[in-house]
C-alpha cells in the first residue's frame, strides 16, 4: 500500500489529541477508583502528590456555583479549538501549531467530557515546592496538555506575527 506524501503527519496530530484523552481518562478513572478525597500519596521523594479533588467549576474552582455554564463554555470553546485544529490539518508545516492545538483539544475533550458526565472535573496531582499557593492547586494531566498546547500555539502565533 502507498501511503500519500502528508499522509502521516495528518494521523499524527489527531492520535496526539486522542492519546492525551484516553491517557487522562484511564488516569481519572483510577483515580476515583484508589483514593479517597482528602487522602494524600507521595511520589518522587514527595515532589509531586497524588491527592483526588473534584473541580466543579474551572480553573482553581473558578464558577463553581455556576457549573451549568462553565460547562456550556467549556463545550463552546472544546468546539472552536476543534474547528481550528481541524482546519490546520489542511495546512502545509506549522507543526508547532498542529501539535499545540492537538495537545489543547485532548486536554480540553478530557475536561470537557468530566463536567458533562461526571458533573465535575477529576483532578488528582500537586507539586509540592516552596511557593504554598502552587503545593495547593491540584491538576490532572490535560491541565498540562491545554497549557502546552497553548503556549506552543502562542509561540507559533509570536513566530508567524514577525
Amino acid at each position: 500500500m502507498v501511503v500519500p506524501e502528508g499522509y502521516g503527519g495528518r494521523i499524527i496530530y489527531p492520535g496526539i489529541a486522542a492519546m492525551m484523552f484516553v491517557g487522562d481518562y484511564f488516569v481519572k478513572n483510577y483515580m476515583e477508583r484508589t483514593l479517597e478525597e482528602g487522602e494524600e500519596r507521595k511520589k518522587l521523594k514527595g515532589f509531586i502528590l497524588l491527592r483526588k479533588h473534584h473541580n466543579k467549576g474551572a480553573f482553581l474552582n473558578a464558577g463553581q456555583k455556576w457549573q451549568a455554564v462553565v460547562a456550556a463554555v467549556s463545550v463552546l470553546l472544546t468546539i472552536v479549538v476543534a474547528a481550528v485544529f481541524s482546519l490546520s490539518l489542511g495546512m502545509q508545516g506549522n507543526k508547532l501549531l498542529k501539535a499545540g492545538l492537538s495537545m489543547l483539544l485532548g486536554g480540553a475533550f478530557s475536561n470537557t467530557y468530566d463536567r458533562l458526565r461526571r458533573k465535575y472535573v477529576v483532578d488528582y496531582f500537586s507539586f509540592r515546592v516552596r511557593w504554598k499557593r502552587l503545593s495547593c492547586i491540584v491538576f490532572n494531566l490535560s491541565d498540562f496538555g491545554i497549557i502546552l498546547g497553548a503556549l506552543a500555539v502562542a509561540l507559533w502565533a509570536g513566530r508567524t506575527a514577525d
